[in-house]
């Protein structure tokens, strides 16, 4: 069985039961975090969607102290090696897949803007397909929609889907993916952090009930769903 914990804004944790994943950790100058960097241990792998700093912002005290590998798109996992002295990263780029520990990660586009808090290039932005105890589970992180997210995870098991608009979709944007989609779940991010994306999750999860086909699983900061 697998665990997602919604951390606040777009971080994740994800708990194969024999690996434990985090998803773009922003908790250190998250408002609305209740976790904090030195809570997560055994940490085995790292996923950065792209470089903006409420992505990457502890992913690096985190890997050291976990001797964590980090899973990006290649620049900014070199990103990491160079500035931060990451031991262990591995750099993707879209359309690309890796056989790991925990089971297979795919990179797929995203629609948003890239670059690391140092100005440095951080390559394009991306989501990720995990493939886990023989579960599909999307992450489209920082996202507009657009229709080939049907033709990368239709059918997924599990998508997670940034719902706060002005810097991501908004909350029909994310009905309307669920749509081409079709997951059998599908989980809100990217929302209430502050007050530019505050979304009401509930009337989300009432367009996604009356307008398509999943089941919507609202979760609050540190919330956990089990697949």
């Amino acid at each position: 069985m697998t665990k997602l914990t919604w951390l606040s804004h777009a971080s994740w944790l994800i708990d194969t039961g024999s690996h434990r994943i985090l998803l773009d950790p922003f908790l250190t100058d998250n408002p609305t975090a209740k976790s904090k960097p030195s809570d997560f241990t055994d940490i085995s792998h790292i996923l950065i969607s792209h470089g903006h700093f409420d992505h990457v912002a502890d992913a690096a005290a985190i890997a050291k102290a976990n001797d964590a590998t980090v899973i990006a798109v290649f620049e900014i996992a070199q990103w990491f090696a160079d500035t931060h002295s990451i031991q262990s990263t591995l750099g993707m780029n879209l359309g690309g897949s890796a056989d790991l520990p925990f089971g297979t990660v795919k990179m797929i586009p995203a629609l948003h803007s890239s670059s690391l808090p140092d100005g440095s290039d951080a390559g394009c932005p991306a989501g990720f397909i995990l493939t886990i105890n023989g579960k599909r589970i999307y992450f489209a992180c920082d996202t507009a929609l657009f229709s080939d997210m049907r033709l990368y995870a239709q059918g997924v098991d599990v998508a997670v889907l940034p719902i706060g608009d002005l810097f991501t979709m908004g909350v029909d944007d994310s009905v309307a993916a669920t749509k081409l989609i079709e997951p059998s779940v599908v989980l809100p991010t990217h929302y209430g952090t502050w007050p530019p994306i505050a979304q009401d999750a509930q009337v989300w999860a009432e367009k996604i009930t009356q307008q398509t086909g999943a089941t919507p699983v609202v979760l609050d900061v540190d919330g956990t769903y089990e697949i």
